[in-house]
């Protein structure tokens, strides 16, 4: 299970670095002019953006694995 977590870490990190807008989530001081809501919106969504990079990476493992096992 260990194994399984790195691997999928590195991948998730690969993804990562190919990223070029990819953007940290703000906190509630760091946009001072804007309302509560839009942040948290933007918030959301770039969560959603990680989580798809999450999910990414646990699907290309899994074919991973699937391929080395079919040998």
């Amino acid at each position: 299970m260990a194994e399984r977590r790195r691997r999928i870490h590195e991948l998730v990190l690969a993804l990562i670095a190919q990223q070029s807008d990819l953007e940290l989530l703000d906190g509630d001081d760091a946009l001072p002019n804007q309302n509560p809501a839009s942040w948290i919106e933007r918030n959301r969504r770039l969560v959603q953006r990680y989580q798809g990079l999450v999910r990414t990476a646990v699907t290309l493992d899994a074919l991973i694995d699937q391929e080395a096992g079919g040998d």
